[in-house]
């Protein structure tokens, strides 16, 4: 099974920095579901390189090959220069990333030049996919519920999956997380 993980950039959520504590939170709760979707024949876990949930899920990914060696990640972007009006620091981390994972590529070889190449990304995702992971609550659209639509009326004509981690499952990994802390657990 191929999965397509996407959802908020970092600055929807109030995430600027790797120490935030919330990051735990959120990436706690990737790795469930992550492992739960590798219970259920996950190969490949299909991600882009938006700052955020994209290259998390892919962090995420790469730290449970320790536990599960045959699973693969891919970085997707959709256009050949992405990135390339970050600043220093996050041009670095999206190099490092492309670096750790099994397979990268741009869905299109030429620079950004129209909204189209982001069409047609969302369009390569969902047919190169068997179902997708989003980091999505609908009290708090953002950017992510176009892809979120899109994937609904994806699966209209399709057998496709659709997982969701909103903010109660964040909160109850959270609370999990503090449950943990407090009978003296360290969670990874």
């Amino acid at each position: 099974m191929r999965l397509w993980v996407t959802g908020y950039r970092s600055y929807e959520l109030g995430v600027f920095s790797a120490n935030e504590p919330k990051l735990k939170i959120i990436k706690a709760a990737l790795q469930a579901e992550l492992i739960a979707q590798f219970d259920q024949g996950l190969d490949w876990v299909i991600s882009g390189g938006q700052l955020g949930t994209e290259q998390w899920s892919l962090e995420v990914a790469t730290t449970l090959k320790k536990d599960y060696p045959e699973l693969q990640t891919a970085l997707m972007l959709p256009f050949a220069d992405f990135g390339k009006n970050w600043n220093e620091a996050n041009q670095t981390a999206l190099v490092a990333l492309q670096g750790q994972v099994d397979f990268s590529a741009a869905v299109s070889d030429k620079p950004y030049h129209s909204p189209k190449q982001l069409r047609n990304y969302q369009e390569f995702m969902l047919k190169h996919t068997d179902g997708a992971l989003v980091l999505y609550d609908d009290t708090a659209p953002g950017k992510t519920h176009f892809t979120v639509d899109a994937i609904r009326r994806y699966q209209q004509k399709h057998d496709y999956a659709l997982s969701l981690i909103d903010f109660d499952n964040l909160q109850d990994t959270a609370n999990n997380y503090q449950e943990e802390q407090e009978n003296g657990f360290q969670a990874d």
